[in-house]
């Protein structure tokens, strides 16, 4: 692919047409998507491709289709979502099909980041030992950590799983609900199976969690406990309050990694209780060794209308974190 600027565009060509369909989409939908998110007009001729618009915004453009391309010529695939993924990284200067994005290789899944933001936070699992994934719903903060933490059992680096949220629609108060004690917390911790599923064979998540190498409880049940040769994920974390925050960090144990995600802007504690997340941003931010990333509605992943959601509510109350 050669993409030399003549004029006010940029004019790039593809050089092997059978790759076409795929990278502009049906009816050329990949192409309409790239002019939405960027303000640009994308006119195709055969194997040519002319790009109009701002300077910045078609140089990203152009990245961005280079990006697709070459992951075509891989044998990968590209769709809406991949090409969101590509404009996204585009943005931030990185080259989404680079063969030195940091990836994480589930059993069913090879799991590459989708904006800058989510490549450091990938990064960061790999690496430190304390992690904090801040930011609204939508950016992969839950998801990523269960895929790092799979892709790390099935390499052996570590031995155990814990995955772990506060019940607070419940108060903690579990046992005024019906059922056996899953049946009490399951419907807390479903978005953590989901995950769990998602990167794992059925037999592997029910046999693993059977032997207990895959642990999926409340909060309160972390309580006295080391945690060793763990990769230990604490979901909801704004929902934690202050105590329960100290007591989850202090469980840390030789050979393992926590991490803590949370939205500072969705707390669902009782008015005037401090959040235990909000607390540890503020006591840890110059403690060695604690690392945090904070995502932005630019990172949502899940449908576009989630990433409008929330600038909507964060242009209504742009300081909305609840202490």
């Amino acid at each position: 692919m050669t993409s030399p600027i003549e004029g006010d565009s940029v004019h790039v060509k593809f050089d092997d047409n059978r790759l076409l369909p795929q990278l502009y989409g049906e009816h050329d939908k990949h192409l309409a998507q790239i002019e939405n998110r960027l303000g640009v007009s994308l006119i195709s001729r055969g194997n040519h491709l002319a790009i109009k618009g701002p300077v910045d915004a078609a140089d990203i453009a152009r990245n961005a289709l280079d990006a697709l391309y070459r992951r075509l010529i891989k044998g990968q695939s590209v769709d809406a979502a991949e090409v969101d993924a590509a404009v996204r990284m585009a943005r931030g200067g990185l080259d989404a099909s680079s063969d030195d994005q940091p990836i994480i290789q589930t059993w069913k899944k090879r799991i590459a980041p989708r904006s800058p933001t989510q490549a450091r936070y990938i990064e960061a699992i790999t690496e430190r030992d304390l992690v904090f994934g801040l930011g609204p719903a939508g950016t992969g903060k839950t998801y990523l950590a269960v895929c790092a933490a799979v892709a790390m059992m099935n390499t052996g680096q570590t031995e155990k799983i814990i995955l772990s949220r506060p019940a607070v629609e419940a108060g903690e108060r579990l046992g005024f609900l019906p059922g056996d004690m899953r049946d009490k917390v399951d419907p807390y911790l479903r978005p953590l199976y989901d995950a769990l599923y998602d990167t794992m064979p059925g037999d592997q998540v029910a046999r693993r969690m059977e032997s207990g190498e895959i642990e999926i409880a409340p909060l309160a049940f972390m309580r006295g406990r080391t945690l060793s040769n763990a990769f230990v994920i604490l979901d909801e974390a704004q929902n934690t309050t202050r105590m329960q925050m100290k007591m989850f960090l202090t469980r840390l144990g030789e050979n393992s990694r926590m991490i803590v995600t949370g939205d500072l802007s969705q707390v669902d504690l009782p008015s005037g209780i401090q959040s235990g997340l909000s607390d540890a941003v503020e006591v840890l931010k110059d403690v060695e060794g604690a690392c945090f990333i904070r995502f932005t509605d630019a990172d949502v992943v899940r449908h576009d209308l989630v990433a409008r959601i929330v600038r909507a509510y964060e242009a209504r109350n742009p300081t909305n974190e609840r202490r």
